[in-house]
């Protein structure tokens, strides 16, 4: 009988996407196969406190989240450097990490770092192409240097917002604007804008998320279309999807991707002429291929009314929810959700393995620069 994989749901976090993370992780959970694997819970708070399995599993089916990490705290020396992964002795017999946060910690590439400072698998990108996705301005800089279309935009700053009055931005990208941080996901903190009015309460708002905020040039009333990666060296896409956001709303935002999807279309697969269907995957699997993300990714393209696309965003860790678009364009597809996540595991699996193979003494190269022989002062 093949031994069962020992795996480690992370979920929670410190972001505002804490609870959207809770609900990708029981999605996982339920599709995750149980007799392939033996699956641990470890929750991080929404003050960055990783709990242990128990704790975490109490918060997972239906304790009160609040009361549970009460209770934890209480046991816990909150002041000790290494409160924040005491839960990190529970973890020896992991054999791979399945992140499911979104957003801080998890996008960032600072899980990433702690998987790889515990010398372990896990489902993903690795530290660099996580922090580059997460960043927009990285990554449109990274997109506009390997020639893949994406919208002009300016950075605002805490120091250079007064040099970025509303009548150059509107000279430098035009009367519509969209106003996000540069890390932040599921649409926090993002406006659209089109006078100076409506600009400086956006700048306002999205300073509460981040000090690096770009100002994007506004696509008028363009068609959303996503589409979902899989692969490490030698990637796949699915089929495409399109967002169809109720009227009266300028775009897919929080409320209605995660508060009230009623009044949200899906289309999938969505119909498009065939040549934009090729345009699109192949600049998603460049993208994919220059940030150097692994695992999985959904990207997400506005498309304006001359059929002309432009990357939006890499999301490294893309929900799944019940109504989130990564596994869903992949039943449309042929890969069913429990199949998806078996991929996701080997792939986590396989990228560890390849990056073992690159090993190299330190200590012998510093042998072989400075010499073993002693030299006298002479």
């Amino acid at each position: 009988m093949t031994k069962k994989l020992n795996i480690a749901l992370l979920f929670g976090g410190n972001s505002s996407e804490h609870d959207v993370s809770k609900r990708s992780a029981h999605n996982i959970y339920d599709a995750l196969d149980k007799d392939k694997y033996n699956v641990s819970l470890f929750m991080f708070t929404k003050d960055g406190i990783l709990l242990g399995n128990s704790a975490s599993q109490r918060i997972f089916n239906g304790d009160d989240e609040d009361q549970v990490v009460q209770e934890e705290y209480q046991k816990m020396n909150l002041n000790q450097p290494l409160a924040p992964i005491m839960a990190l002795n529970e973890m020896k017999a992991v054999d791979l990490f399945f992140p499911v946060i979104h957003g801080n910690l998890g996008e960032d590439g600072t899980v990433q770092g702690l998987f790889k400072l515990l010398k372990k698998p896990y489902v993903g990108s690795n530290i660099a192409a996580s922090a580059m996705a997460f960043d927009k301005d990285l990554t449109k800089k990274i997109l506009t240097e390997a020639g893949i279309r994406n919208t002009p935009y300016v950075v605002v700053t805490p120091e250079n917002r007064a040099d970025y009055p509303w009548a150059k931005v509107e000279e430098k990208i035009g009367d519509l604007a969209f106003v996000k941080p540069a890390k932040q996901g599921s649409s926090v903190g993002i406006h659209k804008v089109t006078n100076a009015e409506e600009y400086e309460k956006a700048l306002d708002d999205a300073f509460k998320y981040d000090y690096k905020i770009l100002v994007e040039q506004g696509i008028d009333h363009p068609q959303e279309v996503e589409i979902s990666i899989l692969g490490n060296e030698h990637p796949v896409a699915s089929k495409l999807g399109a967002v169809r956001v109720p009227e009266g709303d300028s775009f897919y935002n929080y409320e209605n991707k995660f508060v009230d999807a009623s009044g949200v279309v899906f289309e999938l697969p969505v119909k498009l002429p065939e040549y934009l269907t090729e345009e699109i995957t192949s600049m998603a699997l460049k993208a994919y291929k220059v940030l150097g993300m692994k695992g999985m990714a959904r990207i997400d393209f506005l498309v304006d009314s001359n059929n002309v696309p432009y990357l939006g965003e890499p999301n490294t860790l893309p929900g799944f929810t019940n109504i989130s678009l990564y596994p869903q364009m992949w039943e449309v597809s042929g890969i069913g959700y429990s199949d998806l996540i078996d991929r996701l595991i080997q792939l986590g699996l396989e990228e560890f393995d390849r990056n073992s193979k690159i090993k190299y003494d330190f200590r012998k190269l510093g042998e072989e620069k400075v010499g073993t022989k002693k030299y006298n002062e002479d």
